[in-house]
């Protein structure tokens, strides 16, 4: 298998969007479909896999990340099949969102799978600035206004990010020379940096662009007004794709920030993550709509993830992970349906669905609404448990017990506060205001079985093993 046969779908899926026929309508939903073939081939091939030389590698971490990502993509486009019935939307438009998915794929796949930093950071602004045309998908003067806004923090985050990799590769030049931008490389000579200082400020503006990247502290509302003024299956792709290509990114550096010093990393992440929770939880409690409730609580997950993946769980974290990454799309997509009587309607949401579909569906989103927040047997449930546990030990090994065990106390203080207000909003969705008919189209409930499968699968055993297997 070769990178071509990886690139081919979206490419294709590109290339047709120039051409509108009713063939070409046809055919670009197909070409997301066939994304997940060579991704799930390249599932099963043995790792390390060379894709590119050293420049393009494949191993466990990288393709359950793609092909999660994948299945979010599917899912993204069993909705736009529907888009126009719930919102305003031109065919033209709807080309113009496939054009740019296909650029935004490649550059993802080549963020995700880069060994080397500066590919990883050229797939990642191609994959920033792709999702800009996407915004403006909805032909409004608010997308159009949310999509400068990303454009400028978009920027600002991936330049972070770049000076951070400049850094991290002065760092390591004087020992590795031109392989001082690749990732295993790296890590193979933590032990021997010659400049451990210039690194951890590398790291530091690395991981900032990162978290600004994902609606972190300081900018934690721009993500939220950004979703809200988009469609909603651009949304979904934000929170099920982008976010999981970022926070890959975020794993590749932090394991070699932990390898060189790990306490210094911990409380790096310990301390930021507990500021955007501190903000996060209170915004999440004023959420009037759906949109930017559940865009706050994608920034909440992340977080979460980021801080159990240092703490030394990597198994809850890649667990959380994969969870965050079906959940958090299946809620975005149900919004279409949730708010097609009227946005900002938390009453009564989860009334007036008739028929078989319209009953899968009210189930469907009832569950992921309950299985965001942790309530059994959602995935997060098994994950925090392995986190907060990992991050106990993490406590017991460190010279500052009391202050660690207070912040992890904290932090879940903060998780309550989020966990009431959801609860609260669904007992809103379920038992008040009146009912009103909503239809439900065969695709949007197809796009959410397809996520709760996903959901079960990462509960089988052999998952399990294999997410243990990455650690």
């Amino acid at each position: 298998m070769t990178l071509f046969f990886l690139l081919l779908p979206p490419l294709l899926m590109f290339a047709a969007s120039f051409v509108k026929t009713s063939r070409t309508r046809k055919l670009l939903p197909l070409s997301s479909f066939a994304v997940l073939v060579p991704v799930a081939l390249l599932f099963r091939l043995p790792k390390p896999y060379a894709l590119w030389g050293e420049y393009l590698v494949a191993d466990d971490l990288n393709t359950y990340i793609l092909l999660l990502s994948s299945v979010v993509g599917i899912g993204v486009t069993l909705a736009l099949l529907t888009l126009d019935r719930h919102v305003k939307v031109s065919e033209k438009e709807l080309y113009r969102f496939y054009r740019f998915f296909g650029l935004f794929w490649v550059g993802l796949s080549l963020s995700i799978l880069a060994n080397h930093m500066g590919i990883f950071w050229i797939g990642l602004e191609m994959a920033t600035l792709s999702t800009v045309y996407m915004i403006k998908t909805n032909r409004s003067p608010a997308a159009h206004k949310e999509a400068w806004n990303y454009m400028i923090v978009g920027a600002i985050a991936i330049s972070l990010v770049l000076f951070g990799i400049i850094l991290i590769y002065a760092a390591y030049k004087p020992l590795l020379g031109e392989k001082a931008m690749l990732f295993d490389a790296l890590l193979a000579n933590s032990d021997r940096i010659p400049s451990p200082f210039l690194f951890e400020l590398g790291f530091a503006l690395t991981a900032v662009g990162i978290f600004v990247k994902m609606g972190f502290f300081p900018m934690n509302l721009w993500l939220a007004h950004i979703e809200r003024a988009a469609f909603y299956p651009v949304a979904a792709l934000f929170s099920g794709i982008l976010e999981s290509g970022v926070m890959a990114g975020f794993f590749r550096f932090s394991t070699i920030a932990a390898a060189i010093d790990h306490e210094r990393l911990f409380l790096f992440v310990l301390v930021y993550t507990l500021l955007t929770l501190f903000i996060v939880s209170f915004l999440i409690f004023r959420a009037k709509d759906f949109m930017r409730l559940f865009s706050l609580s994608g920034v909440e997950h992340m977080a979460l993830i980021a801080l159990f993946w240092v703490s030394g769980g990597t198994f809850a974290a890649l667990l959380h992970f994969g969870a965050h990454a079906f959940l958090k799309p299946a809620l975005f997509l149900s919004t279409g349906v949730l708010e097609s009587t009227g946005r900002y309607h938390f009453a009564g949401a989860l009334r007036g669905y008739h028929g078989t579909r319209g009953k899968v569906f009210w189930f469907l989103a009832g569950l992921f609404m309950l299985a965001i927040v942790s309530i059994p047997p959602s995935p997060m449930f098994f994950s925090e448990l392995y986190g907060f546990g990992a991050m106990i030990e993490q406590a017991k090994a460190s010279d500052h017990l009391l202050a660690m065990l207070g912040a992890i106390t904290l932090l879940l203080v903060l998780l309550s506060v989020i966990f009431y207000r959801f609860v609260a909003i669904y007992q809103s969705m379920k038992y008040e205001g009146a009912e009103e008919g909503k239809t439900v189209y065969i695709s949007e409930v197809l796009a959410l079985t397809i996520f709760a499968v996903g959901l079960a699968a990462l509960l089988l055993p052999g998952t399990m093993a294999f997410l243990k297997g990455i650690g």
